[in-house]
């Protein structure tokens, strides 16, 4: 099976392909809010630090070493589930907001 070839020189096709775009164009936000990046980090820094600190403070109070590692379990899912939770209201007030723009143009 043949392919078709055009008559145009490979450098002619890429000055062409060049011209189309024009550097106004392109988008050079960030494809995720910085505060979301912030909120990301900071949760990540609690889930690695909180239950390990609680587990060597539930040690140090005298707390076995089985309690210590429940505490931290727990405090390691309390600060996901917030994480969760947070992430959700942020999505439900996007929801709004884009529902009110829907409303102010269907007016």
């Amino acid at each position: 099976m043949s392919s078709r070839r055009t008559k145009e020189s490979p450098a002619n096709v890429v000055a062409s392909s060049a011209a189309e775009k024009s550097p106004t164009d392109s988008d050079v936000s960030p494809a995720v809010p910085a505060h979301v990046i912030y909120k990301l980090l900071g949760f990540t820094l609690a889930m690695i630090t909180t239950p390990i600190g609680m587990y060597f403070v539930m040690n140090n109070f005298g707390a076995s070493a089985t309690f210590s590692g429940i505490t931290a379990a727990i405090t390691a899912n309390v600060i996901l589930f917030s994480y969760i939770w947070v992430a959700w209201q942020e999505d439900q007030e996007e929801r709004e907001e884009l529902a009110k723009k829907k409303q102010k143009k269907a007016q």
